[in-house]
């Protein structure tokens, strides 16, 4: 009894360092609450608050398609050398079984199932998009899966982590615009790692001092350069787009939740994210009608298992080919003129995002299919290399379409 009632130096010093401690953590909270910027408040508040609150039935409604969309595109996509390649790695490096790998039997961590899962999803160009250079179905659902199995909630609360997803990522980019679209940045990944920390930390249940953190984590995280246009096998594009910015979610929300620390305002203050990637940008764009304009909503879901650029020039050509049928050798000339930022799509390796290729199936084939968007080989093929010579790309939006 003596000995356990004996103090020694190091008991004394452990005590009252765990004292010190437990009374600097509510004086920090309060004085991060009262350092946050007015838009981190409201930002933070509005993060923690989103897995309770009620969705518009049109937002409930659109956010299922978005879910079945993107469940498709990973499904098809583990049929695809990138997704081959995700089910590969999560297969050799899995981690704890928690988190499905869609397409496959296997059971893996949420970090690793994110990062798989996005590829999945981005393998196969079936994948929805914003409309300013940025594809969430592939990032957003992956992650919101992933940590929403881990977490296990319901379909409700997946559902409003997804539709935070789309909110938090689509509001980055804009405000970050237009200084970020000048860059060799990938606005894909951008948008990606903070739609996908949002649906993550919405699915782990954060609450606003945690969000606060988990936005400081994935500014760290933020990465991606526009060098995945040069990548021919698309292995590098769909973890540009998908399995990076997912797997980056996931683990901000991860860290937070196991009690990790940081910055209590990533967006105000000495070298702040706004100030490494767009100086000019408006913060306030983060919280802009919160809770009444959902991106979901204008978010597309794709026709044809094409680049999102070329979704556009196929519909009209396939209008054109309807109103006023007519065979390809009757064709002299297509002109197609685009915003010169979708040049991506331009004389591309790969069918699926050649401009080019894409139309000259179409004029042939009169429709396009999965198998067609994806057979390399007939790039190669005689007949669609004469009438893809006859399409030109040109910038501007004066008379998209000119077939001649």
């Amino acid at each position: 009894m003596e000995d356990e009632r004996r103090f020694t130096r190091r008991s004394l010093l452990q005590g009252a360092g765990a004292a010190i401690v437990a009374a600097s953590l509510p004086t920090r909270a309060r004085k991060a609450a009262e350092s946050d910027s007015p838009v981190m408040s409201e930002l933070s508040a509005y993060m923690s608050q989103a897995q309770g609150r009620a969705l518009p039935g049109n937002v409930i409604e659109k956010a299922k398609h978005h879910v079945l969309d993107t469940f498709a595109a990973m499904i098809s996509g583990a049929e695809l050398p990138p997704g081959r390649a995700a089910i590969q790695f999560a297969r050799a490096y899995g981690g704890e079984k928690v988190s499905t790998i869609v397409g496959s039997n296997i059971l893996s961590g949420p970090i690793e199932a994110a990062l798989a899962n996005g590829v999945l999803a981005h393998a196969d160009e079936t994948d929805d998009s914003w409309p300013s250079g940025w594809h969430p179905g592939c990032n957003v659902m992956p992650a919101a899966l992933a940590t929403g199995e881990r977490f296990g909630i319901s379909g409700m609360h997946f559902l409003r982590a997804a539709v935070l997803g789309y909110d938090i990522g689509a509001r980055m980019l804009i405000a970050l615009s237009p200084g970020v679209f000048d860059t060799h940045k990938s606005t894909h990944s951008i948008g990606g790692v903070f739609g996908a920390a949002a649906a993550a930390g919405c699915a782990a249940g954060l609450n606003a001092q945690q969000m606060r953190w988990l936005l400081d984590y994935t500014a760290q995280q933020s990465s991606g350069i526009a060098a995945w246009s040069r990548d021919t096998d698309h292995i590098e594009k769909g973890f540009a787009f998908g399995g990076m910015p997912a797997r980056s979610g996931v683990t901000s929300a991860l860290l937070v939740h196991s009690g990790w620390t940081g910055v209590d305002d990533i967006l105000s203050g000495d070298d702040n994210f706004l100030l490494a990637n767009a100086p000019h940008g408006d913060a306030k764009a983060l919280i802009d009608k919160l809770g009444e304009r959902y991106e979901i909503i204008p978010t597309s879901i794709k026709k044809w298992t094409v680049g999102s650029p070329i979704q556009a020039p196929l519909d009209a050509l396939e209008i054109m080919l309807k109103r006023r049928p007519f065979e390809a050798d009757q064709v002299r000339e297509v002109i197609v003129r685009m915003d010169p930022r979708t040049s991506v799509v331009n004389n591309r390796e790969m069918p699926d995002i050649c401009i080019q290729h894409m139309m000259a199936v179409m004029l042939i084939d009169k429709t396009v299919t999965f198998r067609s968007a994806h057979d390399k080989p007939r790039m190669k093929d005689p007949t669609i290399l004469q009438h893809r010579a006859k399409v030109r790309l040109e910038p501007g939006a004066d008379r998209p379409l000119v077939v001649r």
